[in-house]
Protein backbone atom coordinates (compact mmCIF):
# COMPACT_ATOMS: atom_id res chain seq x y z
CA UNK A 1 0.00 0.00 0.00
CA UNK A 2 1.33 3.45 -1.12
CA UNK A 3 0.66 6.70 1.33
CA UNK A 4 1.16 9.78 -0.39
CA UNK A 5 3.04 13.14 1.20
CA UNK A 6 1.75 16.33 0.07
CA UNK A 7 2.30 20.52 0.69
CA UNK A 8 0.99 21.19 4.23
CA UNK A 9 -0.67 24.01 5.02
CA UNK A 10 1.79 26.96 4.52
CA UNK A 11 0.06 29.69 6.32
CA UNK A 12 -1.76 32.40 6.05
CA UNK A 13 -1.32 34.55 2.46
CA UNK A 14 1.05 31.99 1.43
CA UNK A 15 0.33 29.52 -1.05
CA UNK A 16 3.37 28.23 -2.88
CA UNK A 17 6.83 27.02 -1.77
CA UNK A 18 9.75 25.92 -3.05
CA UNK A 19 11.34 21.98 -2.78
CA UNK A 20 15.16 22.63 -1.15
CA UNK A 21 16.13 19.61 0.05
CA UNK A 22 15.27 16.31 -0.16
CA UNK A 23 17.15 14.53 2.81
CA UNK A 24 15.73 10.50 1.41
CA UNK A 25 15.99 9.40 -2.34
CA UNK A 26 13.65 6.38 -3.73
CA UNK A 27 14.49 3.36 -2.05
CA UNK A 28 15.36 4.57 1.46
CA UNK A 29 13.93 3.28 4.88
CA UNK A 30 11.81 6.05 6.60
CA UNK A 31 11.07 6.25 10.18
CA UNK A 32 7.50 8.28 11.34
CA UNK A 33 7.97 11.90 11.64
CA UNK A 34 11.64 11.25 10.12
CA UNK A 35 12.16 14.50 8.06
CA UNK A 36 11.59 14.33 4.71
CA UNK A 37 12.60 17.26 2.51
CA UNK A 38 12.65 20.99 3.40
CA UNK A 39 10.27 23.39 1.33
CA UNK A 40 11.09 26.88 1.73
CA UNK A 41 8.55 29.74 1.40
CA UNK A 42 9.42 33.43 0.76
CA UNK A 43 8.54 33.38 4.89
CA UNK A 44 9.84 30.58 6.14
CA UNK A 45 11.36 26.99 5.74
CA UNK A 46 8.76 24.07 6.45
CA UNK A 47 9.89 21.05 6.94
CA UNK A 48 7.92 17.66 6.13
CA UNK A 49 7.69 14.89 7.87
CA UNK A 50 6.98 11.06 6.72
CA UNK A 51 3.54 10.56 7.71
CA UNK A 52 4.37 6.30 8.19
CA UNK A 53 6.95 4.64 8.49
CA UNK A 54 8.03 2.30 5.27
CA UNK A 55 10.15 2.87 2.10
CA UNK A 56 10.51 6.32 -0.19
CA UNK A 57 9.09 4.63 -3.66
CA UNK A 58 8.76 8.24 -5.61
CA UNK A 59 9.85 11.59 -5.47
CA UNK A 60 7.40 13.87 -7.72
CA UNK A 61 8.35 17.08 -7.02
CA UNK A 62 12.15 17.56 -7.30
CA UNK A 63 14.61 20.08 -5.65
CA UNK A 64 14.11 23.58 -7.30
CA UNK A 65 10.53 23.09 -8.33
CA UNK A 66 7.61 25.86 -7.00
CA UNK A 67 4.39 23.67 -5.48
CA UNK A 68 1.16 24.90 -4.39
CA UNK A 69 -0.36 23.69 -0.90
CA UNK A 70 -1.40 20.32 -0.95
CA UNK A 71 0.76 19.58 -4.21
CA UNK A 72 1.90 15.81 -4.17
CA UNK A 73 5.72 15.52 -3.02
CA UNK A 74 6.43 12.01 -3.16
CA UNK A 75 5.16 8.44 -2.35
CA UNK A 76 5.86 6.24 0.42
CA UNK A 77 4.99 2.39 0.32
CA UNK A 78 4.68 0.73 3.50
CA UNK A 79 7.07 -1.90 5.03
CA UNK A 80 10.31 -2.83 5.11
CA UNK A 81 11.22 -2.59 1.78
CA UNK A 82 10.31 -1.10 -1.62
CA UNK A 83 12.05 -1.05 -5.04
CA UNK A 84 13.24 2.75 -6.47
CA UNK A 85 11.66 3.62 -9.57
CA UNK A 86 14.19 3.72 -12.38
CA UNK A 87 15.33 7.72 -13.08
CA UNK A 88 14.35 9.01 -16.39
CA UNK A 89 17.27 9.89 -17.49
CA UNK A 90 17.88 6.26 -17.49
CA UNK A 91 15.13 4.82 -18.97
CA UNK A 92 15.44 4.00 -22.73
CA UNK A 93 13.46 6.82 -24.20
CA UNK A 94 10.32 6.10 -25.73
CA UNK A 95 8.28 8.01 -29.07
CA UNK A 96 5.15 7.76 -27.37
CA UNK A 97 6.31 9.07 -23.61
CA UNK A 98 3.89 11.71 -22.61
CA UNK A 99 5.62 15.00 -22.95
CA UNK A 100 4.53 15.95 -19.37
CA UNK A 101 5.70 13.16 -17.50
CA UNK A 102 5.94 13.67 -13.38
CA UNK A 103 9.48 14.65 -12.45
CA UNK A 104 11.40 12.53 -10.40
CA UNK A 105 14.68 12.99 -8.54
CA UNK A 106 16.34 14.55 -11.57
CA UNK A 107 20.04 15.45 -11.69
CA UNK A 108 20.11 19.17 -10.16
CA UNK A 109 20.90 21.25 -13.02
CA UNK A 110 17.64 19.65 -15.32
CA UNK A 111 14.86 21.76 -16.10
CA UNK A 112 11.41 21.08 -14.71
CA UNK A 113 9.63 18.79 -17.42
CA UNK A 114 6.58 21.68 -17.11
CA UNK A 115 9.49 23.90 -18.29
CA UNK A 116 10.81 21.94 -21.07
CA UNK A 117 7.55 21.26 -22.57
CA UNK A 118 6.50 25.08 -22.71
CA UNK A 119 9.60 26.07 -24.21
CA UNK A 120 9.29 23.42 -27.24
CA UNK A 121 6.27 24.43 -27.75
CA UNK A 122 7.34 28.24 -28.39
CA UNK A 123 10.48 27.82 -29.49
CA UNK A 124 12.26 29.38 -26.65
CA UNK A 125 15.95 28.30 -26.26
CA UNK A 126 17.36 30.95 -23.60
CA UNK A 127 15.06 31.44 -20.91
CA UNK A 128 16.32 32.50 -17.30
CA UNK A 129 15.92 29.69 -14.73
CA UNK A 130 15.15 30.94 -11.09
CA UNK A 131 15.49 27.10 -9.41
CA UNK A 132 17.73 25.50 -7.78
CA UNK A 133 21.91 26.10 -9.43
CA UNK A 134 20.03 28.01 -12.27
CA UNK A 135 17.00 24.96 -13.21
CA UNK A 136 14.64 26.70 -15.23
CA UNK A 137 11.07 26.74 -13.92
CA UNK A 138 7.41 26.77 -15.57
CA UNK A 139 7.16 30.21 -13.81
CA UNK A 140 10.18 31.01 -15.45
CA UNK A 141 9.37 29.85 -18.96
CA UNK A 142 5.50 31.84 -18.34
CA UNK A 143 7.19 34.96 -17.64
CA UNK A 144 9.47 35.03 -20.46
CA UNK A 145 6.30 34.68 -22.64
CA UNK A 146 4.75 37.20 -20.72
CA UNK A 147 7.66 39.83 -21.21
CA UNK A 148 7.58 41.60 -24.79
CA UNK A 149 4.19 42.90 -23.42
CA UNK A 150 5.75 43.84 -20.12
CA UNK A 151 7.91 47.16 -20.12
CA UNK A 152 10.75 46.42 -18.89
CA UNK A 153 11.79 46.99 -14.95
CA UNK A 154 15.14 48.46 -14.58
CA UNK A 155 15.86 46.61 -11.83
CA UNK A 156 15.89 43.57 -14.52
CA UNK A 157 18.73 45.10 -15.88
CA UNK A 158 22.01 43.09 -17.29
CA UNK A 159 24.88 43.93 -15.11
CA UNK A 160 27.88 45.52 -17.11
CA UNK A 161 30.52 42.97 -18.61
CA UNK A 162 33.25 42.36 -16.01
CA UNK A 163 37.17 41.44 -16.85
CA UNK A 164 37.78 38.35 -16.34
CA UNK A 165 40.54 38.42 -14.25
CA UNK A 166 37.85 40.46 -11.87
CA UNK A 167 35.17 37.57 -12.59
CA UNK A 168 37.80 34.88 -11.38
CA UNK A 169 36.76 36.85 -8.25
CA UNK A 170 33.99 36.88 -7.70
CA UNK A 171 31.69 34.15 -6.77
CA UNK A 172 27.32 34.42 -7.86
CA UNK A 173 25.33 32.47 -5.52
CA UNK A 174 21.57 32.65 -5.95
CA UNK A 175 19.42 34.31 -3.46
CA UNK A 176 17.18 32.44 -1.42
CA UNK A 177 13.09 32.58 -1.58
CA UNK A 178 13.50 34.41 1.44
CA UNK A 179 15.93 37.18 0.57
CA UNK A 180 14.26 37.58 -3.19
CA UNK A 181 10.81 38.55 -0.58
CA UNK A 182 12.72 40.81 1.25
CA UNK A 183 13.90 42.68 -1.66
CA UNK A 184 10.34 42.20 -3.19
CA UNK A 185 8.70 43.50 -0.23
CA UNK A 186 11.27 46.49 0.51
CA UNK A 187 10.74 47.86 -3.19
CA UNK A 188 7.48 47.31 -3.50
CA UNK A 189 6.91 49.57 -0.36
CA UNK A 190 9.08 52.26 -1.39
CA UNK A 191 6.96 52.10 -5.19
CA UNK A 192 3.31 52.25 -3.21
CA UNK A 193 3.77 54.31 0.30
CA UNK A 194 4.44 57.67 0.03
CA UNK A 195 7.15 57.39 2.51
CA UNK A 196 8.31 60.05 4.73
CA UNK A 197 10.58 60.14 8.04
CA UNK A 198 10.35 62.53 10.41
CA UNK A 199 13.82 62.18 13.54
CA UNK A 200 14.02 63.37 17.11
CA UNK A 201 16.40 62.56 19.80
CA UNK A 202 15.72 61.24 23.61
CA UNK A 203 17.77 61.71 26.64
CA UNK A 204 17.65 58.10 27.87
CA UNK A 205 19.19 59.17 31.18
CA UNK A 206 15.82 58.27 32.47
CA UNK A 207 15.82 54.89 31.14
CA UNK A 208 18.53 53.76 32.10
CA UNK A 209 18.63 54.80 35.52
CA UNK A 210 14.62 52.94 36.16
CA UNK A 211 16.64 49.70 34.54
CA UNK A 212 19.85 49.80 36.69
CA UNK A 213 18.12 50.41 39.67
CA UNK A 214 15.28 47.70 39.02
CA UNK A 215 17.12 45.36 36.87
CA UNK A 216 18.18 42.62 39.52
CA UNK A 217 15.01 42.79 41.27
CA UNK A 218 13.22 42.16 38.08
CA UNK A 219 15.23 39.36 37.08
CA UNK A 220 14.95 37.21 40.19
CA UNK A 221 10.81 38.00 40.40
CA UNK A 222 10.45 37.60 36.34
CA UNK A 223 13.16 35.50 35.03
CA UNK A 224 14.13 37.81 32.46
CA UNK A 225 16.25 40.68 31.46
CA UNK A 226 14.93 44.36 32.02
CA UNK A 227 16.11 45.31 28.43
CA UNK A 228 15.32 48.77 26.72
CA UNK A 229 12.84 47.40 24.25
CA UNK A 230 10.42 46.75 26.57
CA UNK A 231 10.55 50.49 27.32
CA UNK A 232 10.06 51.69 23.76
CA UNK A 233 7.35 48.80 23.24
CA UNK A 234 5.22 50.64 25.83
CA UNK A 235 6.27 54.42 24.77
CA UNK A 236 5.11 53.59 21.23
CA UNK A 237 1.56 51.59 22.32
CA UNK A 238 0.77 54.72 24.42
CA UNK A 239 2.00 57.12 21.36
CA UNK A 240 -0.28 55.36 19.33
CA UNK A 241 -3.32 56.27 21.23
CA UNK A 242 -3.06 59.58 20.81
CA UNK A 243 -2.03 59.26 17.10
CA UNK A 244 -4.06 56.29 15.98
CA UNK A 245 -3.78 56.38 12.01
CA UNK A 246 -0.02 55.54 12.64
CA UNK A 247 -1.49 51.78 14.00
CA UNK A 248 -3.76 52.20 10.80
CA UNK A 249 -3.51 50.66 7.44
CA UNK A 250 -5.33 51.99 3.96
CA UNK A 251 -7.25 49.22 2.40
CA UNK A 252 -8.23 50.41 -0.93
CA UNK A 253 -10.12 53.55 -0.49
CA UNK A 254 -10.96 52.82 3.21
CA UNK A 255 -8.65 53.54 6.18
CA UNK A 256 -8.25 50.55 8.62
CA UNK A 257 -7.87 51.61 12.36
CA UNK A 258 -6.78 48.86 14.82
CA UNK A 259 -7.96 48.81 18.51
CA UNK A 260 -5.44 46.55 19.23
CA UNK A 261 -1.33 46.86 18.95
CA UNK A 262 0.38 43.39 17.59
CA UNK A 263 3.69 45.10 17.60
CA UNK A 264 7.07 43.96 15.20
CA UNK A 265 10.00 43.44 16.08
CA UNK A 266 12.49 43.69 13.63
CA UNK A 267 15.66 41.03 14.18
CA UNK A 268 18.28 40.24 12.01
CA UNK A 269 18.99 36.52 11.31
CA UNK A 270 22.29 34.74 9.64
CA UNK A 271 19.44 34.00 6.59
CA UNK A 272 17.84 37.69 6.39
CA UNK A 273 15.88 39.74 8.07
CA UNK A 274 12.59 39.04 9.98
CA UNK A 275 9.83 40.58 12.21
CA UNK A 276 7.91 38.41 14.48
CA UNK A 277 5.16 39.73 16.15
CA UNK A 278 3.97 40.34 19.86
CA UNK A 279 0.13 39.97 19.59
CA UNK A 280 -1.83 42.70 22.05
CA UNK A 281 1.12 44.37 23.05
CA UNK A 282 -0.72 47.05 24.23
CA UNK A 283 -2.49 44.67 27.01
CA UNK A 284 1.48 43.23 28.20
CA UNK A 285 3.11 44.22 31.57
CA UNK A 286 6.89 44.66 30.95
CA UNK A 287 7.97 41.81 32.20
CA UNK A 288 5.23 39.58 29.36
CA UNK A 289 6.72 42.06 26.30
CA UNK A 290 10.42 41.06 27.85
CA UNK A 291 9.29 37.20 28.20
CA UNK A 292 7.60 37.62 24.59
CA UNK A 293 10.64 39.71 22.63
CA UNK A 294 13.29 36.88 24.46
CA UNK A 295 11.04 33.90 22.78
CA UNK A 296 10.56 35.19 19.48
CA UNK A 297 14.39 36.18 19.33
CA UNK A 298 15.31 33.13 19.72
CA UNK A 299 13.37 31.51 17.49
CA UNK A 300 14.20 33.99 14.85
CA UNK A 301 17.98 33.04 15.23
CA UNK A 302 17.04 29.66 15.22
CA UNK A 303 15.23 29.65 12.08
CA UNK A 304 12.32 28.51 14.31
CA UNK A 305 9.71 31.05 13.71
CA UNK A 306 6.32 29.82 12.13
CA UNK A 307 4.50 32.01 9.89
CA UNK A 308 1.46 32.89 12.08
CA UNK A 309 3.94 34.44 14.62
CA UNK A 310 5.14 36.63 11.61
CA UNK A 311 1.68 37.96 10.73
CA UNK A 312 -0.61 40.55 11.93
CA UNK A 313 1.57 43.37 12.83
CA UNK A 314 0.16 47.03 13.13
CA UNK A 315 3.40 48.38 13.86
CA UNK A 316 7.19 47.99 13.86
CA UNK A 317 10.37 49.01 15.61
CA UNK A 318 13.69 48.19 14.17
CA UNK A 319 16.73 48.97 16.79
CA UNK A 320 19.70 49.50 14.23
CA UNK A 321 21.79 50.88 17.19
CA UNK A 322 22.53 46.91 18.29
CA UNK A 323 25.42 47.46 15.38
CA UNK A 324 26.29 50.51 15.73
CA UNK A 325 24.19 52.44 13.55
CA UNK A 326 23.84 56.61 14.70
CA UNK A 327 20.63 57.84 12.01
CA UNK A 328 19.05 56.05 9.62
CA UNK A 329 16.00 56.20 7.81
CA UNK A 330 13.74 52.50 8.17
CA UNK A 331 11.61 51.10 5.61
CA UNK A 332 7.98 50.65 5.95
CA UNK A 333 6.77 47.25 6.59
CA UNK A 334 3.63 47.15 4.25
CA UNK A 335 0.48 47.08 5.09
CA UNK A 336 1.72 48.98 8.13
CA UNK A 337 1.77 52.78 8.08
CA UNK A 338 4.35 53.34 10.29
CA UNK A 339 7.98 51.87 12.37
CA UNK A 340 10.61 53.27 14.40
CA UNK A 341 13.92 53.13 14.37
CA UNK A 342 16.05 53.36 17.28
CA UNK A 343 19.79 53.95 17.06
CA UNK A 344 22.57 53.63 19.20
CA UNK A 345 23.09 55.02 22.31
CA UNK A 346 26.03 57.94 22.50
CA UNK A 347 27.30 60.20 25.05
CA UNK A 348 26.46 63.83 23.72
CA UNK A 349 27.15 67.44 25.33
CA UNK A 350 23.63 69.19 25.69
CA UNK A 351 22.72 72.31 26.58
CA UNK A 352 20.11 71.90 29.84
CA UNK A 353 18.98 75.07 31.59
CA UNK A 354 21.67 77.37 30.20
CA UNK A 355 24.31 74.40 31.23
CA UNK A 356 26.53 71.62 28.71
CA UNK A 357 26.17 68.77 30.29
CA UNK A 358 26.75 65.32 29.15
CA UNK A 359 23.85 62.47 28.31
CA UNK A 360 23.55 59.52 26.93
CA UNK A 361 21.41 60.37 23.71
CA UNK A 362 19.59 58.35 21.10
CA UNK A 363 18.52 59.73 17.61
CA UNK A 364 14.94 58.47 16.83
CA UNK A 365 13.58 58.04 13.47
CA UNK A 366 9.47 57.53 12.40
CA UNK A 367 8.49 56.29 8.76
CA UNK A 368 5.78 57.27 7.63
CA UNK A 369 2.92 56.28 5.31
CA UNK A 370 2.30 60.27 4.32
CA UNK A 371 -0.87 58.92 2.34
CA UNK A 372 -2.55 58.46 5.86
CA UNK A 373 -0.61 60.25 8.60
CA UNK A 374 0.00 63.59 8.25
CA UNK A 375 3.10 65.45 9.55
CA UNK A 376 1.78 66.91 12.38
CA UNK A 377 0.45 63.14 13.64
CA UNK A 378 3.74 61.99 12.56
CA UNK A 379 5.96 64.59 14.84
CA UNK A 380 3.08 64.44 17.31
CA UNK A 381 3.35 60.59 17.74
CA UNK A 382 7.73 60.91 18.34
CA UNK A 383 7.39 63.60 20.52
CA UNK A 384 4.93 61.66 22.90
CA UNK A 385 7.47 58.25 22.71
CA UNK A 386 10.28 60.99 23.29
CA UNK A 387 8.15 62.21 26.09
CA UNK A 388 7.73 58.63 27.81
CA UNK A 389 11.15 57.72 27.62
CA UNK A 390 12.42 60.63 29.32
CA UNK A 391 9.88 60.56 31.95
CA UNK A 392 8.71 56.71 32.51
CA UNK A 393 6.08 57.95 35.12
CA UNK A 394 4.07 59.33 32.11
CA UNK A 395 3.54 55.65 30.90
CA UNK A 396 1.98 55.14 34.60
CA UNK A 397 -0.54 58.15 34.58
CA UNK A 398 -1.47 57.81 31.01
CA UNK A 399 0.17 61.49 30.14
Amino acid sequence: MSTEVRVPTLGESVTEATVATWFKQPGDAVAVDEMLCELETDKVTVEVPSPIAGTLSEIVAAEGETVGVDALLAQIAEGDAAPAPAKKSEEAPKADAPAAAPATAAKDVEDAPSAKKLMAENNLTDVQGTGKDGRVMKEDVLNALAAPAAAPSPAAAPRAPVAADQAEREERVKMTRLRQTIAKRLKDSQNTAAMLTTYNEVDMTEVMALRNEYKDLFLKKHGVKLGFMSFFTKACVHALREVPEVNAEIDGTDIVYKSYVNMGIAAGTPTGLVVPVINDADAMSFATIEKAIAEKGAKARDGKLSMAEMQGGTFTISNGGVYGSLMSSPILNPPQSGILGMHKIQDRPMAIDGQVVIRPMMYLALSYDHRIVDGKGAVTFLVRVKEALEDPRRLLMDL
